[in-house]
């Protein structure tokens, strides 16, 4: 073990490996055919991102730009149309091409108008070639934004899933985490999104805010159960750079702040177990009667992700590739500006090469950060060995720690393992990447 995940179990949150912080400029610049040529094509996953948000929380560090001045979403949108035009046509042959899953996200794909998510829809359906309505679609969606005129369009145009960043039922906690929002707002947006009659409700809270106490935690809890999710995200609060919340960010591990999250994690998973949730991962929780999402599940251990918009990236097998990262505000925009100007889509710009042992790290960390675990004969079906044979050492130090149960058929994390999750998976970081992350320059 490093000393780092002895130190702190909130490291990192790992949706993604590797992260957009180990990409570099692609000299090469290579041709989206030549990316996408031998690549399987009949089940791909279709993500187009929206960089608009109202308001920017002070935990957020996604790609995203608080408004937008007049003009400049529908200029984003025929940019994202003319992306969409190029990278259709360099996947080739239609006969071959199918999506299996689509997923709006952002920034907050709700912050478009009701016309211009009908946009949306017609850039991924009628550019992209994706049935919407036959696939699983996931869109993220904020209280404020959640409005009966988007929540039909969505509702018509095939959304099976709509994520709420809800945050807190408290409004004090709202307001120290920079979310500041009205517990009657947040609840007529959840009326409006029961009404639209979309299939699966997802509710995000976060635990570790200033002030919380397990007796708000709870509370924040039982309101959303009260609407009776399909799905519940509970995430740790992180403090990072060139956020809102960053000027409170320590110097060095806080034990006891970890301690508050670990405990306050516990208390909330304990009480949706109670109430029927059973745990996908360590942020997600379903309840036993959901019906299936299938593909949309958030397992990113395959290729075929097809990334659109400014803040998207896109997955094949020998290399993951995006436009340029940032975090800070005047970046952000500046980037966004040249994508709305840009007329040349047919070349990866920013990207990651996944070497052998790249797509195995990945397999492994993406897999095992799962509650279902690994499938040994997965893994060596894949791969040609055994997790055991590739990562010993990685798997023993888990398991010693009480994190991990291995035998021949599955390798998995225990309660306690899920618990330290944003500890396990930067532990598995290649010395590759975690060299790029270090040497990565924020702005």
């Amino acid at each position: 073990m490093t000393t780092a995940t002895a130190a702190t179990p909130y490291q990192h949150y790992v949706y993604a490996y590797p992260h957009k912080t180990a990409y570099r400029k692609l000299t090469d610049r290579p041709t989206l055919r030549s990316l996408w040529a031998a690549e399987p094509k009949d089940a791909l996953s279709l993500y187009l991102h929206i960089p608009f948000c109202e308001v920017r929380c002070g935990f957020c560090n996604l790609f995203t730009r608080i408004g937008a001045p007049d003009g400049l979403t529908g200029a984003y949108l025929d940019a994202l149309d003319r992306q969409a035009t190029a990278v259709r046509e360099a996947l080739g042959d239609t006969d071959v091409v199918r999506f299996a899953t689509a997923a709006f996200g952002g920034g907050t794909p709700t912050f478009l108008t009701a016309a211009e998510l009908e946009r949306l829809c017609d850039i991924a359906e009628h550019r992209m070639g994706a049935d919407l309505r036959a696939v699983p679609l996931s869109v993220e969606a904020s209280p404020a934004t959640a409005t009966a005129d988007r929540l039909a369009v969505l509702a018509e145009r095939g959304a099976t899933r709509l994520s709420l960043g809800v945050q807190s039922f408290v409004e004090t906690e709202a307001r120290a985490a920079v979310r500041p929002q009205r517990r009657a707002d947040v609840e007529s947006a959840l009326a409006r999104i029961r009404d639209a009659r979309i299939p699966v409700l997802n509710i995000d809270l976060i635990y570790g805010i200033d002030g919380q106490t397990e007796r708000s935690w709870l509370h924040s809890l039982d309101a959303a159960l009260a609407w009776q999710p399909e799905e519940l995200y509970l995430y740790p609060l992180y403090v990072r750079p060139l956020t809102g919340l960053d000027r409170r960010a320590a110097t060095g591990p806080d034990p006891a702040w970890d301690e508050q999250r670990l405990t306050l994690y516990r208390t909330g998973r304990d009480h949706l177990l109670a109430h029927g949730y059973t745990p996908q991962s360590m942020r997600m929780f379903r309840r036993a009667d959901a019906p299936p999402q299938g593909a949309d599940d958030y397992a990113c251990q395959t290729d075929g992700m097809i990334g659109l918009g400014c803040g998207a990236r896109s997955y094949t097998a020998g290399l993951h590739y995006s436009f340029d990262y940032a975090v800070g505000m005047h970046e952000i925009r500046g980037i966004i500006d040249d994508y709305v100007t840009a007329t040349d889509f047919t070349h990866a710009e920013v990207g990651h090469p996944m070497t052998p042992d790249e797509s195995r790290r990945r397999h492994l960390l993406q897999s095992l950060l799962q509650a279902e675990g690994l499938g040994v004969a997965d893994y060596r079906a894949r791969f040609g060995g055994t997790p055991a044979e590739d990562f010993g050492p990685e798997l023993a130090g888990f398991a010693d720690r009480g994190w991990l149960t291995e035998d021949a058929r599955l390798v998995r994390l225990t309660a306690e393992g899920l618990a330290h999750s944003d500890a396990i998976g930067p532990e598995l970081f290649s010395p590759a990447v975690r060299a790029a992350m270090a040497a990565y320059e924020r702005k």
